[in-house]
């Protein structure tokens, strides 16, 4: 199905830039005859399947607080999907990291760093790798990789893969600074299982959600312009671990993907529908609480394989 769509994409495409001439006599083809090639076109891409995802987090705001504060995010939700009904999981913010890429908080309920959590079990990174799925974080002003201490606006509790200490092999060699993602979008070697984790300036922790809009503006310019999306196989999500404490935890949940278009989704979702997500896309098994959370994929009707 995958090599179809792409054929008949590059076909049409080759047409349309040829200035859709006749074999017969090379006349240009009439507007209409263009304005129906460019709906192929996207209706070819929009059946394209996601087997690329990359999650951004950002920090603290609730649903109606970053609708409010970040037009840039808010514009693509309106363009694309977002989720009206998504909740995180608890507070504070590190047991919703460690939810989103395990499929459970493995009862912490602090923002402690990786000495004082030596987690066991599974996560999206790990299964990833094992099932031989290209799979990075880019953690912004990560001194080193993986880093397992905090330092300047680096903050290790919003990097959960470094609370698993079986998995740091794997971690120092995929989690990653933010210089590696210019190169791997511009080279279309994003990964198929993929987090990018703001700093503290950036995520809206200590800095505005103008800042992070403006931030997220930034990456995503980079991002639409690489040939992973351009190929329609990667989707981009971006949520919050968590809200203010006020608005019953109910968070800005945002589905990049060109089989959205002004999809609002009124599902009940939360973290663990995004581990979900990640076993889905990456064609994972799926496992602890992703395994019987509302399917994120079902509910956005998002093309996977």
């Amino acid at each position: 199905m995958r090599a179809l769509v792409h054929a008949t994409f590059t076909v049409l495409l080759a047409g349309l830039l040829s200035g859709g001439s006749s074999a017969a006599g090379g006349q240009q083809a009439p507007v209409d005859s263009k304005r129906a090639d460019l709906a192929a076109i996207s209706s070819a891409r929009a059946a394209t399947t996601a087997t690329k995802l990359l999650v951004v987090v950002e920090e603290n705001h609730s649903l109606a607080q970053m609708k409010a504060g970040m037009p840039y995010t808010f514009g693509l939700a309106k363009r694309y999907g977002y989720a009206t009904r998504y909740r995180a999981i608890t507070h504070p913010s590190l047991p919703n990291y460690i939810a989103m890429v395990s499929g459970n908080t493995h009862g912490v309920a602090d923002d402690a760093p990786p000495s004082a959590h030596r987690l066991k079990g599974p996560t999206v990174f790990s299964e990833g790798l094992q099932h031989h799925r290209r799979t990075a974080v880019y953690a912004q002003s990560m001194p080193r990789r993986c880093a397992t201490t905090s330092q300047g606006a680096y903050a290790v509790k919003h990097n959960p893969w470094t609370y698993f200490p079986g998995q740091r092999r794997q971690c120092r060699a995929h989690d990653f600074s933010m210089r590696r993602f210019a190169p791997d979008v511009r080279n279309g070697e994003l990964p198929r299982v993929g987090m990018v984790i703001p700093d503290l300036r950036h995520d809206a922790h200590d800095g505005t959600l103008k800042t992070a809009d403006d931030w997220f503006k930034n990456l995503m310019s980079r991002v639409l312009a690489g040939p992973d999306w351009q190929s329609g196989h990667l989707a981009v999500v971006l949520t919050a671990d968590e809200d203010d404490g006020i608005h019953g935890n109910r968070v800005l949940t945002v589905v990049i993907h060109p089989s959205q278009r002004h999809h609002v989704v009124r599902s009940r979702l939360n973290h663990y529908s995004l581990t979900r997500l990640y076993c889905e896309v990456a064609g994972l098994p799926r496992f602890n609480q992703a395994t019987s959370a509302p399917s994120m994929a079902r509910a956005f009707n998002l093309p996977i394989p």
